[in-house]
C-alpha cells in the first residue's frame, strides 16, 4: 500500500510495483471483488504514484513515467473487448487538431506525444476474454483466467508465473502463513551460511575437501527441515510443503507426527 499523508486519506493498494530499464514505475494489481467505482481507484492509483516519487523541490519534468495494469475478475464497464489503454491526449475544440509538444519538449523530454507524459492504463478484463490464444500477451491473459499454462506457450518467464499467481490469489490466512514461510526461508539461509562455514573451516583444518560439501548439504537439510515444521504448523498441506522446500512426503509426514 502507497503511503498516507494523513490518517484520513485513502490507501492505494499495489500487488506489484516494479520498475523498467528506462526507469518508468509500473504498477500491477489483481482485483477479484467488484467495486463500482473502480475507474476511480485506477486514477487514483496513478496520480498517487506520481506524487509519491517526486521529491520536494523538484521541477514537474522530473516526474516519472507511470504505467498501470489492472487485472479484474469482474464485468467491469461495458465494452467488447477484454483488453483496453487509456491514455491522456489534448484535442482541439474547434479545430479538432491534437495538441503535441515543441521541439524544445520534444528534445527535453525525449519523446514527442503528449500521452506519454501522462501515466497509461492497461486494462483486462479476465472475464470477457473467450479463451482464445492469437498470440503470447493471450497466453498470458488465459493463463490469469485458468491458472493453466499448456505446454506450447512461449511467453517469456510464463513458466516462473504460476507461484507467484498462487501468492496473489491467497487469502488472509493463507497469506501470513506464506509470510511466516519467507520469514523462515530467511533462517534457512542463515542456518545454511553458518553451516557453509563450518564446513569449510573443518575442510581446511584437517585437510579434507568433502568438509565444506558435507556443511553445506547439512545446512541445507537443517533449514528445510525447520521450514517444514513452521509450514506444518500453519496449515500447509505435505503437497505445498514438498514444493517449497524439496522434502519427501515421508519426510514431511514423519515431521508431522
Amino acid at each position: 500500500e502507497s503511503n498516507q499523508d494523513k490518517k484520513d486519506e485513502k490507501f492505494n493498494r499495489v500487488d506489484v510495483l516494479a520498475k523498467d530499464s528506462q526507469g518508468a514505475l509500473i504498477l500491477i494489481e489483481v482485483q477479484y471483488e467488484r467495486e463500482l467505482d473502480y475507474f476511480h481507484r485506477i486514477a487514483y492509483g496513478g496520480a498517487k504514484l506520481l506524487s509519491n516519487y517526486l521529491k520536494k523541490g523538484e521541477p514537474y519534468g522530473q516526474l516519472k513515467k507511470v504505467v498501470t495494469v489492472h487485472i479484474v475478475y469482474f464485468d467491469l464497464g461495458s465494452g467488447k473487448d477484454y483488453l483496453y489503454k487509456g491514455t491522456t491526449s489534448f484535442q482541439g475544440i474547434y479545430q479538432n487538431d491534437e495538441l503535441k509538444l515543441n521541439p524544445a519538449q520534444e528534445n527535453l523530454f525525449k519523446t514527442d506525444v503528449v500521452s506519454d507524459i501522462f501515466p497509461q492504463h492497461y486494462l483486462i478484463r479476465i472475464d470477457a476474454y473467450q479463451d482464445e490464444v492469437k498470440n503470447t500477451l493471450d497466453e498470458w491473459v488465459y493463463f490469469l483466467k485458468n491458472s493453466v499454462i499448456k505446454e506450447t506457450f512461449k511467453a517469456k518467464n510464463i513458466k516462473k508465473a504460476q507461484r507467484k499467481l498462487d501468492v496473489l490469489k491467497m487469502n488472509p490466512k493463507e497469506r501470513q502463513a506464506y509470510d511466516h514461510y519467507l520469514e523462515n526461508l530467511s533462517y534457512q539461509k542463515s542456518v545454511f551460511q553458518t553451516a557453509r562455514y563450518e564446513g569449510l573451516m573443518e575442510g581446511l583444518k584437517e585437510g579434507i575437501a568433502e568438509g565444506k560439501k558435507e556443511g553445506k548439504i547439512e545446512g541445507e537439510k537443517k533449514g528445510k527441515i525447520e521450514t517444514a515444521k513452521n509450514m506444518l504448523k500453519d496449515g500447509f498441506s505435505a503437497s505445498q510443503i514438498q514444493k517449497y522446500t524439496g522434502l519427501s512426503i515421508e519426510e514431511i509426514e514423519k515431521l508431522a507426527y
